[in-house]
């Protein structure tokens, strides 16, 4: 079984129930970085979503 990667935007914006979640760890940051930067205006590093948020399922 391959292991997905997951953030749940609910966890870093609390009004947001955007769920990025891709078996490609990579793909995973990158969407979520370009969602926060677009919906929230936010600008987080690779690291901070990947150490801070970002869920092994």
């Amino acid at each position: 079984m391959a292991t997905a990667h997951k953030l749940d935007c609910e966890s870093a914006a609390n009004d947001c129930r955007f769920v990025v979640q891709s078996e490609d760890e990579g793909e995973a940051i990158e969407l979520a970085r370009n969602h926060m930067k677009e919906a929230h205006g936010k600008d987080y590093t690779d690291e901070e979503l990947q150490t801070e948020y970002l869920q092994s399922v």
